[in-house]
């Protein structure tokens, strides 16, 4: 088999028009989900038991489930949904066009992830002495300031490298959004390669644009992590 190397030049060009959407659904999914999957990691920890409970079950679910599954269910149900509630409520709007399906792949990722991340923060938490919360609220800090000011800072610079990972497969499993017609890197892949039927060609500019981009961020928060590890060092 020979590749079509001209067509490879072309379409990893046009692949780059797909990067900024899989750039911002993985930004928007992780900054959704940090606080809620924060509120869910303090909740196992320190929550009442029907709540610890509850967070339990969501993360067992979000694990056991695949991802594929949880878009091709989501994406069925909550426009239908939606647009039922927007019917009940006599608007005149028509769901299934006003809604940019970007949006769906937003929920769709965020749940995931708080899911994950809730599991990364109660880890670092975890890490973090039990006395420096005691001694936060002993010295008349709230509740809240003793983890901005104490915890969370102690319990980033240990939770780092796997938000890292949990990024990474954020942006790969945001490949999986095509499915909801989102015009993502692989998406604009596949449309490229449908015309001449160049499938092989177009998945290796997919392999290797990912890879690109994969890269770029581990060593961004390599170096997020030298930081944090450096005023570590001057601490200890």
């Amino acid at each position: 088999m020979v590749l079509d190397v001209s067509f490879m030049k072309e379409t990893f060009g046009t692949l780059w028009t797909g990067v900024p959407v899989t750039l911002s659904l993985t930004f928007l999914s992780l900054v959704l989900a940090a606080p809620a999957a924060f509120y869910a990691a303090v909740l196992r920890l320190h929550g009442a038991r029907w709540g610890a409970g509850a967070v339990r079950w969501y993360v067992s679910f979000v694990r056991g489930t695949p991802i594929i599954l949880q878009i091709l269910l989501l994406y069925s149900l909550l426009p239908s949904v939606l647009n039922a509630l927007v019917q009940a409520a006599g608007l005149p709007i028509n769901i299934f066009e006003a809604v940019d399906p970007f949006w769906y792949a937003v929920v769709v990722f965020t749940l995931n992830t708080i899911a994950l991340l809730s599991e990364v923060f109660r880890s670092a938490l975890l890490a973090i002495p039990s006395g420096q919360r005691e001694a936060g609220l002993s010295i008349g800090l709230t509740e809240v300031q003793t983890y901005v000011h104490i915890i969370i800072p102690q319990a980033l610079t240990v939770a780092l490298p796997a938000i890292c990972n949990i990024t990474v497969n954020l942006v790969k499993g945001t490949s999986l959004a095509f499915l909801m017609t989102v015009k993502d890197v692989m998406a604009v892949g596949k449309v490229a390669a449908a015309y001449g039927y160049n499938y092989v060609e177009a998945y290796l500019d997919v392999f290797v644009l990912y890879l690109i981009l994969c890269t770029v961020i581990q060593i961004g928060y390599s170096l997020l992590e030298h930081r944090f590890g450096r005023f570590r060092q001057q601490a200890a």
